[in-house]
């Protein structure tokens, strides 16, 4: 059934100034939905039958200049919709017209969110975005389109695109994701729709792919944390002492750790914000992780670690800088995994995946933690972690 489009007054509401508001009526499929035009008329001056003022009508052209413009914007998207053979109701016309969406392309979204993640200093998040949005480019040529042009198959057509040029599933899954985020991040600042939401139908959940977990045993951890390292090599005792932090400090990875100051002990806490998600971390400081945070501590810098000073400035110099001591440290931990037989490269990474059972045991900890001390709370981690 087709829609149509009148201009009604309506008789059933009497305003204060004993007039009858006009209302917009869209029908479609025999439901019917009103939007009053913001203005009302004495019933007197209105033609009931032919729904329009009556000729003595006070503002008579002003009115009709009004009823013109409003049901051209409705007629004009039903052609639109007949045109891209878009199904609608009465309820979702009136929407898209009173509450149109902002005009702005998956590009310029993509831009927009790239540059608000640099200027929040989630530096690694943006260049995965940055990295989709190439991806993306490569594919389509051009994404001057809108996020209403990306249904499930184009995602499908995407998806086995990436597929053909040998991209991983784990890694087609992150770029899903990240695409996925985006188009939440359009819903939510009304640039995107909900109904053309094509993730109710694709499902990224399938794009994951078990791997080799990169975790150590038990005896793995300890015999790296006593690793006899050379005092004379800045970079392989940083190395042990590093992996050690982050295994003891619940998994934090390389750099929220070049990242963290004094500022972020409070008592007997470490708390800092995630650099990837900004997401608030509070872990209790164990004592051999203070014992290496004091080793390091220098008045002449704010940083607890070796890694970052005052002389890196811009985001650009510290990423620089990172980058450049973890890839030493990594290099150097590899070494140390080979000379002691451990089964798998090891990297700082490879603390972090101890963090879900460390902080199980964390909890069934806290109480000896309050009642006998912090030193017990340590031995107990090393030895039963």
């Amino acid at each position: 059934m087709s829609a149509t489009i009148d201009v009604i007054c309506y008789k059933s509401k009497v305003l204060k100034n004993n007039e009858n508001p006009l209302m917009l009526r869209v029908t479609k499929d025999r439901k019917r939905r009103y939007l009053s035009l913001g203005i009302s008329i004495n019933p007197e001056y209105w033609d009931f039958t032919k729904n329009k003022p009556k000729r003595n009508c006070p503002n008579k052209e002003q009115i009709l200049t009004l009823i013109s413009e409003r049901t051209k914007e409705y007629r004009e998207q039903i052609i639109e919709y007949k045109i891209t053979n878009k199904e609608f109701t009465a309820k979702s016309l009136i929407e898209k017209v009173h509450n149109p969406t902002i005009k702005k392309t998956v590009k310029e979204v993509f831009e927009d969110q790239i540059e608000r993640l640099f200027k929040e200093k989630r530096r690694g998040y943006a260049l995965s975005h940055l990295q989709v949005l190439n991806s993306l480019l490569e594919y389509n040529t051009h994404l001057d389109i809108y996020f209403s042009d990306i249904d499930a198959s184009w995602l499908n057509k995407y998806e086995t695109w990436l597929k053909s040029n040998n991209i991983s599933t784990n890694t087609i899954g992150i770029r899903f994701r990240t695409l996925r985020a985006v188009y939440n991040v359009a819903i939510k600042e009304n640039i995107a729709k909900t109904e053309h939401y094509p993730f109710k139908e694709y499902n990224v959940s399938k794009l994951k792919q078990e791997t080799v977990k990169r975790s150590i045993s038990k005896g793995n951890i300890i015999s790296v944390i006593n690793y006899p390292y050379d005092g004379n090599n800045i970079y392989e005792m940083l190395a042990i002492e590093l992996f050690t932090f982050s295994y003891l400090m619940a998994g934090i990875n390389f750099v929220d750790m070049a990242y963290l100051t004094r500022d972020n002990i409070i008592e007997d806490r470490l708390i800092y914000f995630r650099r990837k998600t900004n997401k608030l971390i509070k872990t209790p400081l164990q004592a051999k992780a203070m014992e290496i945070i004091n080793k390091y501590s220098n008045s002449e810098n704010p940083y607890l670690f070796p890694i970052l000073n005052s002389f890196h400035k811009t985001e650009q110099q510290k990423a620089n800088r990172v980058h450049k001591v973890i890839t030493k440290v990594n290099k150097r931990l590899k070494d140390i995994g080979k000379e002691l037989n451990i089964p798998i490269d090891l990297t700082t990474y490879v603390a972090r995946h101890k963090r879900k059972s460390y902080r199980l045991l964390i909890n069934k900890l806290r109480m000896c933690y309050f009642s006998i001390g912090n030193d017990l709370e340590t031995n107990l981690v090393l030895r039963y972690a």
